[in-house]
């Protein structure tokens, strides 16, 4: 039995899948360090719309997100009307790569600007498709385990490319081999991007494949926030998508107030990046086993747990005093976050419609994004209140998410059918 089949009894799929984008989120994380560098750098020129670099800097990174949060609703129902996924991940890797090398040549700002929208609508596409496709080929005693799985690896991509970005911008310029010539630490950059996503390409092409007889959508645009059962007030997917909405912004609000930790712990960047690793590295660890135990014996209790665990672990950071205790309450916040996460994936995808998990998943994976953004501007919006205030709102909405997910999310046991 191959090492694919093995690692935590992952479909051989799912974990192609999960390297794939393991290696599309280490070279879309590239762009996160040298985007802003590059702006600065003076290659870039033209029209600045009236806008300092830093705000310049901050819209291109912004952009992304907003582009592909717009259009990953209606990516996710053009692959669950097509009743296929793998075309849609591979053509949005196509697309993203062609878009990193693009940057070579972008030298104004408004084809950095198209490149950023470009690349967050064919993320959008990828993003609903394979998680959709890892829906698809799991089993319901599986499930679990694979979303762990597929985050985990997505983390890891995402968490290792900046250190890799700041070694390869800082070791520039490099000379051509055979040739005289010279290119940029960004050029590199962005040529290692573009090959991550073709070496995803290769992954999804050479072992992944749609299942044999895939379920077929019906005409609905099926999204919704009130519950169409009548049972509860709220949808149930739309309620856990609420749940990962609150966890993103719990995690995400430390991003935002670097310099105050600095100032506070009297601390380095170094031990803020430390700090900040600590809950990326917590969170890729734990969700696989988390999943699995999710699959064993239920998924609501963990989100529902991991939420009010979310509470303590998030107020606490508002109150420490030494790096250390701030490199402790991080991974504990991970540990928390890892019981949210891939179990809400999960139970969303039990719960979904037949045929329609592109579409209604993709209420979780843009409630994460939108949670990210929501966490920094609340973040830095609130800190002037005192720094432990963020903290604060940041652990009563945790209370809140879960009060939400108790009450509004039914679990319900389907039977066991082997997909394909």
């Amino acid at each position: 039995m191959s090492a694919l089949t093995t690692f935590f009894d992952t479909d051989r799929r799912v974990l192609a899948l999960a390297i794939a984008r393991m290696a599309d989120a280490l070279g879309n994380s590239f762009l996160v360090i040298v985007l802003p560098l590059y702006v600065a750098s003076g290659i870039v020129s033209g029209d600045a719309f009236g806008l300092s670099e830093p705000m310049i800097a901050g819209l291109v990174l912004a952009v992304f997100g907003i582009a592909s949060s717009i259009a990953q609703p209606f990516a996710g129902r053009l692959s669950d009307l097509a009743g296929k996924r793998r075309v849609f991940v591979v053509g949005g890797l196509l697309v993203f790569m062609a878009s990193n090398l693009g940057f070579i040549w972008a030298e104004n700002y408004t084809l950095l600007f198209a490149l950023r929208i470009i690349q967050g609508t064919a993320a959008a596409f990828t993003i609903t498709a394979s998680i959709a496709l890892v829906n698809e080929v799991s089993r319901m005693d599986s499930r679990g385990g694979n979303m762990g799985v597929y985050n985990s690896f997505r983390l890891v991509g995402f968490g290792a490319g900046p250190l890799l970005a700041s070694l390869i911008i800082e070791g520039g310029p490099y000379t051509v081999p055979g040739t005289e010539g010279s290119v940029t630490g960004f050029e590199v950059t962005f040529f290692i991007a573009a090959l991550a996503a073709f070496v995803s390409i290769v992954l999804v092409l050479s072992i992944v494949e749609d299942p044999k007889n895939p379920e077929t959508a019906d005409r609905r645009f099926n999204l919704a926030i009130l519950d169409r059962s009548g049972r509860n007030t709220l949808d149930p997917i739309f309620a856990l998508g609420v749940s990962t909405m609150v966890m993103a912004a719990c995690v995400a609000m430390l991003s935002t107030l670097e310099p105050q930790v600095n100032d506070r712990l009297d601390q380095s960047p170094i031990l803020f990046a430390i700090e900040f690793v600590a809950l990326i590295l917590t969170l890729a660890l734990v969700q696989p086993f988390v999943g699995r135990l999710t699959d064993r014996y239920g998924r609501k209790a963990f989100v529902v747990y991991g939420l009010i665990a979310l509470v303590p672990t998030t107020l606490v950071q508002g109150f420490v005093v030494t790096p250390g205790q701030m490199i402790v309450a991080r991974a504990l916040q991970g540990l928390a976050g890892a019981c949210v996460f891939a179990p809400a994936l999960a139970l969303g995808g039990d719960l979904a419609d037949s045929g329609a998990s592109g579409t209604q998943l993709s209420v979780l994976t843009v409630s994460f994004g939108l949670g990210i953004a929501a966490g920094q501007i609340l973040a830095g919006s609130v800190v002037e209140y005192g720094f432990f205030v963020p903290f604060l709102v940041g652990a009563l909405l945790a209370l809140v998410g879960a009060t939400i997910v108790h009450s509004e999310v039914v679990e319900q046991r389907r039977p066991m059918t082997a997909p394909t």
